[in-house]
């Protein structure tokens, strides 16, 4: 019994992924990149269809041979639905922020190779091949876009260098939409007859590229956005990211006529930048393995199908064409090398793109491989009715060809150039660092052997046999060890800086397990702990600080809301600011406090108490900050202070109890059915927990005035007068209030917190109590100084000319403000406070001038010190 209709195709690709499946491991063991393995099998497949199909004596296998030869897929379908998922997936796995550093370098491999690669193949061609330019150069087009899935495959199976298989990922996003893009502009001018203007073909290709980009970023916006309405459904947030490539692709490339594989492009890169803030992290792992099982299939089928064409393109082909397919790939070869030697230099030499070392620019070089995606574009022009046979003949017979010499050749070396360039080595941080962390977990590893050996009840003479291989192990690792003599104490402080960065990244993503807590907060803190991890990598500790300090400052949407509120007098954006910096800064402070125990516990023995010292002061420094910032909060919300961390406390509670029911679960102790219902009941706790705090950001502001010398002998209604005619101001870390010579608009009282205002020959600290810009606002003259706020402060703020008329209406209080003057040109006020003393210890606060330091001091001072006083080398 012959199938046919949709029975056949479906069996046909269920046969297909069965020999898939086998592919993987068979190339694993052979050494051989899938891809090249696929495209074997491919062409065996297509072959051997092809000769059952003229064979006579082979008639029954004539139905399968024909469904495959005959696949309902042609070169639209295999773009429409390969090409997306293969796109997103791509941008989904990229590190976007580490890929930031090489924009230009991937623009230059993406955009300025491929029309480079396409003019040298077209010009190249042109006085042998008996075909006009533009088919030449559209043959060009069509062999200039590289895939990466071979390259990427080798690279991560032997440990190359991640910048080298970042650069080439990378490349591969982009690569695509600029040769698709050419191509369908010649294709245009070669199927009307039309001349191609050179200055319209560029506007063109901007315009569908920037047009493209940002529908992409629009649409993965929207779709993060729509993610929290879900209510945490798992199968709907990851079946949203499956229709997005889709509809970014199809909305561009059919409707608005931009690049569809820039849009798919850019919203993966989207999803990949705000994802593991926006998705709980449970989803969003499983959302990156149900893509990379995706990609599995549709790249593995892709070429498998892509393959099975090509005996079909070789047909007719002659001794010329082999000439001519050797040219092509030449030139390619050549146009290839001359942007990445001739270009990566230059824009190494003007700083707009880190140093390629040359291992990495041969490497790129001879990793060019085409592959599915030149053969389909070779397949459209075949399909193509509009284009003669001679020319369709020519494109398919050369572009295969081409493809062929770049997978069995490039492809089948690639792998021993690698390892004879030795990009397969560990940098050296992690050469010194392996025989570090190896003594020392082996040694962990060694007296938990012995002491499980003991519980279980094992044999002394097993036990001591088995410990002393992991001793000798544990020996051999120490005396390789060059951890110390290896990295210099700058090393070591960058290496120890990223790990803690990373850590940081980490803590965050387990909290964000903890539902209840703001999204915006945890997504504004991974961005700031991933900015840190770029930062001491690119720039050692310097990088870290200043990524630091960019956590610390007020957003623009904060900012905003500050103005709106001085203003307009309109609290609700500013209450809700308030909100989530009061959620980010107690959560900031946990965070790092479990980053110092971390680095006590777990850093110090691995790199030394030295350096364990210096970079647990740069933490140090950091949780005091922090610290004095909640307890300014505190102290003017305290209620709702106590409220957030009851909630918080209460969330992280649940999510160890769910977490003690899930192991129970585990170890067979609860049944399912129990299991369930005590889950159940955890869920109806947290809903209980799932509700808005009130915030009040006017509360107490009476009480705190009576805290001002300024207002000391005013009577309780007064108070309450000028309560009602001030705004409230929260100051960041080295925020100006006052430009030098700037006309006073705003007089600022400070309730808690720390300025300071810096005249010619010395700086005057003002804290709790204290009044700034009230003099200048009297007597309407400009500041003689620049002022500026060094702790997060809690400040009440009132305009000049309301501070004049209250002045005016209670000389009083202009009479406290002349004898504070004099008190203080004369030194006799007491050191400024952080916090009103309130008739506590003044002590506790004292604010911590070395957190100030981290804050608002340059970068270059903002750094530990050595005991001796001398900066440290680190």
């Amino acid at each position: 019994m012959e199938i046919a209709g949709l029975a056949a195709i479906l069996m046909a690709i269920a046969v297909l992924l069965v020999v898939v499946s086998a592919v993987q491991p068979l190339a694993r063991r052979l050494e051989l990149s899938e891809t090249v393995l696929l495209a074997i099998v491919g062409i065996v497949i297509g072959g051997a269809a092809d000769l059952v199909l003229r064979n006579s004596h082979l008639e029954i296998f004539n139905g399968a041979a024909q469904t495959l030869l005959d696949f309902p897929l042609n070169s639209e379908a295999f773009l429409l639905i390969f090409l997306p998922i293969l796109v997103f997936q791509g941008a989904l796995g990229i590190d976007v922020r580490r890929l930031a550093h090489e924009t230009a370098t991937v623009l230059l491999l993406a955009v300025v190779a491929v029309a480079v690669s396409t003019a040298a193949i077209g010009f190249a061609l042109y006085p042998f091949a008996g075909m006009p330019l533009a088919v030449c150069l559209l043959l060009g087009s069509i062999v200039a876009t590289t895939d990466p899935s071979a390259v990427a495959g080798i690279f991560k199976e032997i440990g190359a260098a991640s910048r080298l298989t970042r650069l080439v990922e990378g490349e591969a996003l982009l690569n695509d939409a600029a040769a698709i893009s050419i191509f369908t502009i010649l294709l245009g001018s070669i199927t009307s007859h039309h001349k191609i203007m050179l200055g319209g073909a560029v506007l063109e290709f901007l315009v569908s590229f920037i047009g493209a980009l940002i529908i992409g970023i629009v649409f993965g916006r929207l779709t993060l956005m729509v993610i929290p309405a879900l209510g945490a459904a798992p199968a709907a947030e990851v079946t949203l990211t499956v229709a997005l490539p889709y509809l970014s692709y199809i909305v561009c490339d059919e409707f608005l006529g931009f690049s569809g594989v820039v849009a798919t492009a850019a919203s993966g890169l989207t999803i990949s930048i705000y994802g593991p803030s926006t998705f709980r992290p449970q989803t969003w792992r499983f959302l990156n393995e149900l893509w990379q099982q995706l990609v599995f299939w549709a790249g593995s089928l892709v070429f498998v199908l892509a393959s099975m064409l090509v005996p079909r393109l070789l047909v007719g082909m002659t001794r010329w064409d082999c000439v001519l397919i050797l040219l092509a790939a030449g030139a390619g070869l050549l146009a290839r090398g001359a942007v990445v030697f001739g270009m990566l230099p230059i824009l190494a030499a003007t700083r707009l793109s880190p140093p390629v070392p040359t291992p990495f620019k041969v490497t790129m070089v001879w990793g060019g491989l085409r592959g599915a995606i030149t053969l389909a574009l070779a397949l459209a022009v075949t399909e193509n009715e509009h284009v003669s046979s001679s020319i369709a003949h020519f494109i398919g017979i050369i572009a295969t060809g081409f493809v062929l010499i770049t997978l069995f050749v490039n492809g089948m070396s690639l792998r021993y150039l690698v390892l004879f360039l030795k990009l397969d080595q560990l940098p050296l941080i992690d050469q010194a660092l392996r025989h570090q962390i190896l003594a020392i977990g082996l040694g962990e590893v060694r007296d938990q052997t012995r002491e499980v050996a003991g519980e279980l009840g094992f044999s002394s003479n097993v036990t001591n046999t088995v410990v002393e291989v992991i001793d000798r192990r544990v020996h051999s690792e120490e005396q390789a060890n060059t951890f110390d003599t290896a990295l210099g104490d700058r090393q070591r402080v960058t290496l120890a800086l990223i790990v803690v960065a990373n850590r940081e990244r980490s803590i965050l993503l387990d909290l964000f397990r903890i539902q209840g807590l703001s999204r915006r907060v945890m997504e504004t803190l991974l961005r700031s702990a991933e900015a840190m991890v770029d930062g001491a990598r690119l720039e050692g500790r310097f990088g870290y600080v200043r990524a630091l300090r960019r956590r610390l400052r007020p957003s623009l949407r904060f900012r905003v809301a500050q103005v709106i509120h001085h203003r307009f007098n309109f609290d609700t954006p500013l209450m809700y600011c308030m909100m989530e910096r009061f959620e980010m800064l107690m959560i900031g402070y946990f965070v790092s406090l479990s980053l110092t125990r971390f680095m006590r516990q777990r850093m110090e023995p691995t790199l030394g108490t030295r350096i364990s010292e210096i970079v647990g002061e740069v933490l140090g420094r950091q949780c005091k900050l922090l610290d004095e910032a909640l307890q300014t909060l505190r102290l003017h919300y305290h209620g709702y202070s106590e409220a957030l961390e009851n909630r918080m406390l209460r969330q992280i509670a649940l999510r160890l109890e769910e977490e003690k029911y899930d192991t129970l679960m585990s170890e067979s102790l609860l049944s399912e059915e129990l299991h369930r219902e005590l889950h159940r009941d955890v869920e109806h706790r947290r809903e209980q927990l799932d509700f808005r705090l009130k915030f009040n950001i006017r509360a107490g502001i009476e009480s705190r005035i009576h805290n001002f010398p300024l207002f000391e002998g005013m009577a309780d209604g007064v108070l309450h007068d000028i309560a009602m005619k001030m705004s409230i101001h929260f100051s960041s870390p080295g925020e100006r209030l006052y430009r030098k010579g700037q006309k006073v608009r705003t007089v600022y009282f400070i309730s808690a917190g720390l300025a300071e205002t810096h005249y010619p020959k010395h700086d005057v600290r003002f804290g709790a109590g204290a009044v700034l810009g009230g003099e200048e606002a009297l007597k309407d003259e400009r500041v003689t100084a620049t002022s500026r706020s060094l702790q997060f402060g809690h400040f009440m703020t009132m305009s000049a000319r309301n501070f004049r008329k209250l002045v005016e209406d209670y000389p009083r209080i202009g009479e406290n403000l002349e004898r504070l003057s004099q008190a203080r040109h004369k030194g006799e006020l007491p050191d400024a406070q952080l916090l009103p003393r309130d008739g506590e210890d003044a002590s506790q606060s004292l604010p911590s001038y070395d957190a100030i330091d981290l804050a608002t001091a340059p970068v270059t001072r903002a750094i530990p010190v050595r005991q001796d006083g001398q900066v440290s080398d680190a």
